[in-house]
């Protein structure tokens, strides 16, 4: 697709009194106006909520100050910015929308150019995007672009009914689905550290790789989502869509040219040669668990299923580790090992790429083995790249230590690091979706998720709650690499000790 370089647009923002538009997406729009890159714009607020617009341009006001501090040109952003109280199933209320739409439109000079992101509950992505066709929003002579989050479906056969019904309304082309860890600087950096580096493209393949663990670890329980997380679990929250992007992006094969549909088009080759695992194989191939009460940060915490809005007896996973196979010429063999969980030790996404030993240890030790070349990939909180190699000490005889080769995005970088929502709202302005999932990438996700989720929902887990808050998850996932004589690289810091 040929990326429109012209940042002017019309957006509108479904759900802008909720948390999301709130907390992420008014801030980041003022990053990008702060630094010019918004030729021409406004935004007009959609929500149920009885609201009037100078009302609106201050709580658009007050979220920008809360999470960046004072702006002296915080009034002039602010200004851009419109109010309609709105029923998502009402057409009048469409009409009305497009009325204000094209006064807008012809106020800034907007050239017609439309962006409907929807930061709503995703049981109106659907009705939305019908009412936007039926009732004329999408009759523009510039371009429109539908934004939507995550989830998207709960099962392959609801994400089906639900593209169908944005299709009749946008093309593929014209949708945007947004992973916000797509947006997460690391993530975007695994393309860059794989295809511009001649020391791991010729080594990234099961001749030299034995193992890549992803880690997304969080301290914090499901707090008031309770109702919400029922319904989803740790699988389809967070490996449906997080982490299959991120096995995408490592597994990947070089793209013929970095556009949107040759890095798509090669995730889904990945996705395609997932291994598909069904009936009594999932218990051998993925954990899962639920956490108890236990201690965290010093705080004594309650398990899952006394958190509020949950079931007593709730079968629902809160923690899943998993070995997922591509069965393809470049990957046989290598296992990716996942793992996601709340409650856990630490908040850290961290990916650790383990490199075979070398065939005969010169320097071997009977009370240390040499130890294994890692390439760690420093997600969050942090951000970075660390690099484990061997290297003699300094004097004495030719004994082999571990050194560690480290980037860190701290000091000057963290300051410019831009937050993901900023770099995806602007990717979708000039028309870049490479970092937006395509359907088949959806589809094929689902289709494996969906074998794991319906055996674990058609048989009760025993054990639960199986592991304490505060913990690295239930000993079920520790032994499961064990069996394969692997185990978890530990995620505390940003060097990631060597020593187990």
């Amino acid at each position: 697709m040929e990326q429109s370089r012209n940042m002017t647009s019309l957006i509108m923002i479904f759900g802008a009194t909720g948390d999301l538009a709130i907390r992420k997406l008014f801030p980041s729009l003022y990053r990008l106006f702060q630094k010019g890159k918004l030729d021409k714009f406004a935004v007009i607020g959609v929500a149920r909520r009885p609201l009037s617009t100078e009302d609106f341009q201050s709580s658009v006001k007050e979220s920008v100050l809360t999470a960046l501090g004072k702006k002296d040109d915080i009034d002039e952003f602010a200004a851009h910015f419109y109010y309609q109280s709105h029923d998502v199933s009402d057409s009048s209320s469409y009409l009305a929308l497009k009325s204000l739409a094209e006064q807008i439109d012809e106020k800034y000079e907007l050239e017609g150019n439309r962006i409907f992101y929807l930061a709503m509950a995703p049981e109106f992505f659907g009705p939305i995007a019908l009412h936007l066709k039926s009732d004329g929003l999408t009759d523009v002579k510039g371009y429109k672009r539908l934004v939507i989050e995550k989830p998207f479906g709960h099962d392959l056969e609801s994400a089906k009914e639900l593209n169908e019904q944005i299709r009749t309304a946008f093309s593929e082309e014209e949708v945007y689905r947004i992973d916000h860890y797509l947006g997460k600087e690391m993530v975007r950096n695994i393309e860059v550290i794989r295809f511009a580096n001649a020391i791991f493209e010729p080594l990234w393949n099961n001749r030299y790789i034995s193992n890549i663990q992803i880690t997304s670890s969080e301290i914090l329980g499901v707090e008031e989502r309770g109702r919400y997380y029922e319904t989803s679990g740790a699988l389809r929250d967070m490996v449906q869509n997080h982490i299959m992007q991120m096995v995408a992006l490592l597994a990947m094969e070089p793209p013929i040219k970095l556009t949107t549909d040759e890095v798509r088009s090669e995730k889904v080759r990945v996705f395609r040669s997932l291994r598909m695992i069904t009936g009594e194989e999932i218990n051998k191939y993925f954990v899962r668990g639920q956490y108890g009460s236990g201690m965290v940060e010093d705080e004594q915490v309650p398990e899952y299923r006394s958190e509020p809005m949950v079931d007593k007896e709730s079968n629902t996973e809160t923690f899943v580790a998993g070995k997922i196979m591509i069965d393809n010429f470049r990957w046989a063999g290598v296992p990716f090992y996942i793992r996601t969980g709340k409650r856990m030790t630490t908040k850290s996404t961290k990916i650790v790429v383990q490199f075979k030993d070398i065939p005969m240890n010169l320097y071997y030790q009977p009370e240390k083995l040499l130890n294994p070349n890692l390439l760690v990939i420093h997600i969050q909180p942090e951000e970075g790249i660390t690099l484990h190699l061997n290297a003699k000490k300094a004097g004495g005889h030719l004994d082999a230590q571990e050194v560690k080769l480290s980037f860190a995005n701290t000091g000057i970088h963290a300051m410019n690091t831009p937050e993901g929502y900023e770099k995806l709202l602007y990717d979708c302005m000039r028309g870049d979706a490479t970092n937006f999932t395509h359907w088949d990438e959806v589809a094929y996700s689902w289709a494996f998720v969906d074998k794991i989720s319906e055996v674990w929902e058609k048989t009760k887990a025993e054990d639960y709650p199986n592991y304490e808050s505060g913990s690295m998850g239930p000993k079920a996932a520790d032994e499961m690499l064990e069996k394969d004589g692997f185990f978890w690289w530990p995620v505390t810091a940003l060097d990631v000790d060597i020593c187990k």
